[in-house]
């Protein structure tokens, strides 16, 4: 992602129309980070307004030596684990109950592979319990260990492993099951 200097100049002097445009070429990487982080469309819009907001807010911070794009992923991260700290005081989001767990083998991932297409990980992704959810896309996608998770979401880094071990063996069953079901569909 390329973006002219002089538009990022632009949007330091409040220039609406520089800031529209700069929102227009950010909106489907932003959009996407924040799929990744909220269940519904308007969820994740929600989270991606407030995270450019912060972009706008911070321009000024901004370093050209730093990748833009790395920049404001990093920006729209960290305001969802900020929306996340913020709604975990305000309720809890599940009862996690225990998963049953006999008879499971491990599936081949080069099958998940030729199975499932990205949306569907996605869709069996935002399936997760929120916090399992988190730090799924935390650990796997976006490269934080468990003690930056930990930090981050105010759990153990124990809570953080567990969570991790809890969303793949989920996602595990949830592929197996979909297998599953197109097989005896094909029957």
């Amino acid at each position: 992602m390329n973006i002219d200097p002089q538009l990022i100049e632009a949007c330091k002097r409040e220039e609406r129309k520089a800031q529209f445009e700069l929102y227009k070429l950010c909106y489907g990487i932003l959009m996407s980070v924040c799929f990744r982080y909220e269940r519904n469309k308007e969820d994740a819009e929600f989270l991606l307004n407030k995270a450019f907001l912060k972009i706008l807010k911070n321009l000024e911070s901004y370093a050209d030596t730093v990748p833009f794009e790395a920049w404001i992923r990093r920006i729209t991260i960290n305001t969802a684990i900020d929306e996340y700290r913020k709604n975990q005081r305000s309720k809890i989001d599940y009862v996690e109950e225990p998963m049953q767990l006999a008879g499971l083998t491990e599936m081949d991932y080069n099958e998940a592979d030729k199975n499932f297409d990205a949306e569907e990980l996605l869709a069996l992704v935002q399936k997760l319990p929120p916090a399992s959810q988190k730090v799924f896309n935390l650990y796997i996608i976006d490269g934080y260990n468990h003690k930056e998770i930990a930090e981050q979401l105010g759990m153990s880094e124990g809570t953080s492993k567990w969570h991790l071990s809890s969303a793949r063996k989920k996602l595990q069953e949830m592929m197996k099951k979909m297998i599953n079901n197109v097989a005896v569909l094909l029957l």
